[in-house]
């Protein structure tokens, strides 16, 4: 059994990982994105913009997750994310399937 060091009275917030839709907001709002934004012009300056897909650090370049949205533009950051969801959740199903993902689920470590 396990306990979990002291921390000298220190509260510390644990560590959290991002990744999908939340990691995107959490890049795009150290940039200046302007709404509406046309799909090209968004993926031209942000697109370099790595987001992981899963806690396992799988990443996705914004680039290709824009194009995979076939949109040409949005009009609110909450038009742009709820347009990525569905490319997030795919991305993070085939990375899942690989067998080298479920051999690391399996492992404990």
């Amino acid at each position: 059994m396990g306990v979990k060091p002291p921390t000298d009275g220190v509260e510390e917030e644990p560590d959290v990982i991002e990744f999908g839709i939340p990691a995107v907001a959490a890049r795009l709002e150290t940039r200046d994105v302007s709404y509406p934004v046309d799909a090209e012009a968004l993926a031209d300056a942000h697109g370099d913009l790595d987001v992981p897909v899963d806690a396992a650090g799988h990443e996705i370049e914004l680039a290709r997750a824009i194009e995979k949205t076939d949109r040409d533009g949005f009009d609110s950051e909450r038009d742009l994310l709820d347009a990525l969801h569905p490319v997030f959740e795919a991305e993070r199903a085939a990375v899942s399937r690989s067998i080298l993902a479920q051999l690391r689920g399996l492992l404990p470590f």
